[in-house]
């Protein structure tokens, strides 16, 4: 199966098998590079899509790990943090610390480990969907493994 998958994604497959992770990744027919388009295509919430996005802070990446539904306040996940101010990441800055673009960044299957938040509110979704390394590809898990899977620490994240 993940032979057939893009070479970003088969990464990603091998990092959540690494994992114990056994969520088949789904290649979608169109590409699904917001919550919503990704929400639409598998028939959940957009609460239940869990956005990677890349942030800039204190000179490093940080992935944070969101509800579809919200939107991120990043001053004050920098204060419950105790972060120096949390930017959106550039297009540059996201591909270095990913090796992925915006729209399909995985929460693993980077060239290395990324701090990483994962909104609580995911919590309250039997399944979540992730991002597989290209904005064609998801891959279902439980909150629990998310969190597992990132070492993520769970915060508020607006």
């Amino acid at each position: 199966m993940s032979t057939d998958l893009p070479s970003r994604s088969r990464i990603v497959h091998e990092a959540l098998r690494g994992a114990g992770i056994a969520g088949d990744i789904v290649v979608l027919p169109d590409a699904a590079s917001t919550a919503a388009l990704a929400a639409a295509a598998l028939g959940v919430e957009v609460g239940a899509i869990a956005n990677s996005l890349v942030f800039w802070s204190d000179g490093e990446p940080l992935l944070v790990m969101t509800s579809g539904a919200h939107r991120v306040d990043t001053a004050r996940l920098a204060e419950r943090l105790g972060r120096g101010e949390i930017r959106r990441a550039t297009v540059e800055q996201v591909r270095a610390a990913t090796g992925q673009v915006i729209g399909g960044v995985a929460p693993t299957g980077h060239p290395a480990p990324l701090r990483t938040v994962v909104d609580e509110d995911l919590a309250t979704y039997e399944r979540i969907w992730a991002a597989a390394g290209t904005p064609h590809t998801v891959f279902p898990l439980t909150f629990d493994e998310l969190v597992r899977l990132t070492a993520g620490t769970v915060v508020a994240v607006v």
